[in-house]
């Protein structure tokens, strides 16, 4: 593949959120219709972002959760697996499913190797926090398990990454393997894109205003109170929701991923730079003008950012080219 220079990156992405902002000015905003038509638009793939492709390959698992059954999305690369990847999706804690990301799982799993194992944890507001995080914590402990080892078939060293809302989710399991069951080291990367690290609002989500590009000032905060109906702002500081508050210690190598056209731009600033405060490798890619949810887009700029990422997962977790 021929990355394109910074310059024609640039002027793409411009283009392409000029168009993405006039398409969503013509339909209605997540925040003003019920999720269940959300999440059927999403299935059906109207809408900004692509129609879920379902991989050949791919295949479910459940496994027992806090909730009942639990759904696993796994995706196992071609040939010897050389570790796994727990990812966690996005959709801010009300939207998203874990096969709804196939190709992009795909692409991790050739790229690194590593056998992707995709949560399809409860979405609220049906089931509010802490049902999404209880879920991910037990697919992350399950993996660690010897049952879990053998189901998946993939020894080796393990990653741990999502997006948006699975950031937080990813940054959240991490603490509480630590806090919970004195589980340090079982991940050895993370990769955490634009997630949402402070659900008491930064700077740059408090300043963003009205403006549509994938997320608004209002739909960051109707997202919040699906997930968090009854916990005021104070209580959204508790480092169990907003990991920024968090004691960082103990936790892996990670890569940050976000675009300065992005509400969530200084949650990520920060975090990387807690992150690496507390003695940890971190690396922080700023994509100029990207804007939330990029990596789902159909736009050059996530290319490049995606082989940014393998290419910190296959040298930090020492899994050599492919």
């Amino acid at each position: 593949m021929t990355t394109p220079d910074a310059e024609s990156l640039l002027a793409e992405t411009r283009a392409f959120n000029a168009e993405l902002e006039r398409l969503l000015a013509t339909i209605p905003a997540v925040n003003t219709v019920p999720p269940e038509e959300s999440r059927r638009a999403r299935r059906e793939g109207r809408g900004i972002f692509p129609p879920p492709v379902y991989v050949a390959e791919a295949r479910t698992l459940e496994i027992r959760g806090p909730g009942g059954a639990l759904s696993l999305r796994i995706i196992a690369p071609e040939g010897q697996p050389t570790g796994t990847f727990l990812h966690l999706h996005g959709g801010g804690w009300t939207l998203g499913d874990s096969d709804a990301q196939d190709l992009r799982l795909q692409r991790l799993a050739r790229d690194t190797g590593l056998t992707v194992v995709s949560v399809n944890y409860r979405l609220a507001p049906e089931d509010p926090y802490p049902a999404g995080p209880d879920d991910c914590e037990a697919a992350a402990l399950w993996l660690l398990s010897e049952e879990g080892q053998d189901a998946v078939g993939a020894p080796g060293p393990r990653g741990i990454g999502g997006d948006s809302a699975g950031g937080q989710l990813a940054a959240a399991t991490l603490l509480r393997l630590r806090d919970r069951h004195g589980i340090v080291g079982a991940f050895g990367a993370a990769v955490l894109q634009y997630g949402a690290f402070d659900l008491s609002m930064t700077p740059s989500q408090r300043l963003w205003g009205e403006r549509n590009l994938v997320l608004s000032g209002p739909i960051i905060a109707w997202f919040a109170e699906q997930f968090l109906p009854t916990q005021d702002r104070e209580q959204r500081r508790d480092p169990d929701i907003s990991p920024l508050f968090a004691d960082l210690s103990d936790m892996p190598p990670a890569i940050f991923t976000i675009g300065t056209e992005d509400p969530l731009l200084d949650d990520t600033l920060f975090m990387e730079a807690r992150w690496r405060q507390a003695g940890h490798p971190s690396e922080l890619r700023i994509w100029p003008e990207a804007p939330h949810g990029f990596l789902s887009l159909p736009m050059s700029v996530a290319k490049v950012a995606l082989a940014a990422e393998h290419d910190f997962l296959r040298r930090t977790l020492a899994l050599g080219a492919r």
